[in-house]
């Protein structure tokens, strides 16, 4: 697969204003700087803004991206400069719909739902105008199932509900057999589910099926 330079976008999830990339946790007041969960971006706080460097002094990949460099664990969360971590997908990567799809899925599965956002967000960026709403909607959904994983309930079935949302105007077209219908059923359910409970979900246990006809992997 070749890696090609895209528009600097920073640090995958970035997209998602709302959520602190230091705590994951989703701003009720994302116009005002730091965040009021972990205090990231305020005084008391390691970094400014919403948790990234910025600047000279702000993380880059090879290529020049701006690229957060701490490690992070399973579920993206960031550990300590120096710790070690869970190897985080290649940004940039050119792949078909299919092959982005059966990636993404493939993570799912594993219990890595922000590795796969980090697939879907490619192909968000890379999509043509058409599709860009049905890929950012599926990246949406994943980012939602890391935070339900993490135990950020509320921001986790904020985030599962955006993306139903977003997908829900390709229900009618079945673009590469996307399950569209399932995946918002998926995430109506989930939703409901986290918000009667106040404690993690197992990842890989709750993954959806991105496809129709897709029976799941083998036990």
């Amino acid at each position: 697969m070749n890696v090609t330079r895209r528009d600097e976008g920073g640090d995958p999830a970035c997209w998602l204003d709302q959520v602190c990339q230091e705590c994951g946790r989703i701003s009720d007041r994302p116009e005002e700087p730091g965040c009021e969960h972990c205090g990231a971006g305020t005084d008391n706080g390691t970094a400014t803004g919403t948790g990234a460097k910025t600047g000279a002094g702000r993380d880059r990949d090879a290529e020049g991206r701006a690229r957060n460099a701490r490690p992070r664990d399973g579920l993206g969360r960031p550990l300590p400069y120096g710790a070690p971590g869970v190897e985080r997908q290649p940004e940039g990567v050119e792949r078909s719909p299919r092959q982005a799809l059966a990636e993404a899925q493939d993570l799912l599965d594993r219990g890595l739902p922000f590795h796969a956002h980090e697939v879907l967000e490619d192909a968000w960026k890379a999509a043509p105008e058409p599709e860009r709403q049905l890929w950012r909607g599926l990246a949406q959904l994943a980012v939602g199932l890391t935070h339900a994983a993490r135990g950020n309930t509320k921001g986790g079935a904020a985030l599962l509900l955006r993306g139903a949302g977003a997908i829900a105007p390709y229900e009618d077209t079945v673009p590469y057999d996307i399950d569209v219908p399932g995946l918002a059923a998926w995430a109506q359910n989930l939703a409901t589910r986290l918000g009667e409970r106040d404690e993690p979900v197992d990842a890989a246990g709750n993954a959806p099926r991105l496809c129709a006809g897709d029976a799941g992997p083998a036990e």
